[in-house]
């Protein structure tokens, strides 16, 4: 016998893992380390060129569908994805190709946009607390109960809309509500939701290109808004919101993900890699039938079979009758 015959071999999982991690840990901010926005690469590509890219993000498909099913079938987790980025960035195309093949009746996302009357006389977690994924399910948020750290936080006059007493809205604002929020995502994590958090972090050159892009492709257009450029202004503010919420948000429960999106295929790689990556680590399995359930379904695939039997030679005593 060899020597080596005890060895353990790596696991499906461990190797997974281990192929996945080149793509996934470069870009996690889980509030271990300081955390600097501006020293985050926007076009990263992680070495890979587009063809072994896409090779990556197919396989990503391919194994993400198949987690789903588990997830579904076990029926104990939730898992709750949260998109951030600037216009443009590639939210909602992201969405559109790290999810292909997954099915989608168990997959819900939502997009949020500027608060309705209803959300505004509540707190701002009110809506996306609605919105939560259930248990065995994916929940994809396009925007997020963030925007109230970045947006509100840009535009301050949006905050009076909220309808809060004057007297709580005071220069601790924006500290109280990443204490909330980081409450909030402890609440989740403990009681079974997966947080995954990606910032889609772009340059402000290939947002320029892309909104470009956008002006002159006339199934394009209707995606453009005068409100981008008007952005564009406030690039700096918003870049230090951005760079405030990670650094107080970001928790080994629910870190954020800071992906490179000047290439879309590269952030399809790290967000892709990312959620089955964590999907694995849950270590899904489909539910355990008991002894009793078993015994019950042999009699049953019998009685099938046996009526299986009884049609085919039914079938075959009209064949030779005719």
């Amino acid at each position: 016998m060899s020597k080596n015959s005890n060895e353990r071999k790596p696991a499906i999982h461990d190797t997974l893992a281990e192929e996945l991690k080149r793509y996934i840990q470069p870009f996690r901010a889980d509030g271990s380390q300081s955390f600097r926005l501006k020293s985050q690469r926007t076009d990263e590509t992680g070495g890979l060129d587009k063809q072994a890219a896409w090779e990556i993000i197919e396989r990503n498909r391919v194994r993400l569908a198949e987690m789903q099913e588990r997830l579904y079938a076990t029926g104990h987790w939730a898992v709750l994805l949260i998109l951030q980025g600037l216009d443009a960035a590639g939210k909602d195309s992201a969405i559109k190709h790290v999810f292909i093949g997954v099915d989608p009746q168990g997959v819900d996302v939502t997009s949020f946009k500027i608060p309705s009357t209803l959300e505004q006389h509540h707190d701002f977690l009110w809506r996306a607390t609605l919105r939560l994924p259930e248990r065995g399910r994916l929940g994809i948020f396009n925007r997020s109960y963030y925007e109230e750290c970045l947006t509100v936080r840009v535009h301050r006059q949006l905050l009076a809309k909220e309808l809060i007493p004057s007297q709580l809205v005071t220069r601790n604002v924006w500290r109280e509500r990443f204490e909330d929020i980081r409450a909030y995502e402890k609440h989740l994590s403990r009681n079974g939701t997966l947080i995954l958090k990606f910032f889609l972090n772009i340059s402000k050159e290939e947002q320029r290109k892309r909104l470009l892009d956008r002006l002159q492709e006339p199934g394009k257009r209707w995606k453009f808004s005068m409100n981008d450029i008007a952005e564009r202004e406030l690039w700096g503010k918003h870049l230090a919101a951005y760079q405030d919420m990670i650094t107080n948000t970001a928790t080994k429960l629910s870190p954020w993900h800071v992906v490179p999106a000047d290439h879309k295929w590269f952030a399809r790689v790290v967000i892709g890699s990312t959620i089955v990556s964590a999907l694995e680590d849950l270590r899904l399995q489909y539910p355990r039938l008991d002894k009793a359930s078993l015994q019950e379904f042999e009699k049953v695939r019998a009685a099938l079979e046996q009526e299986g039997s009884a049609v085919t030679r039914a079938s075959q005593d009209v064949q030779l009758t005719a």
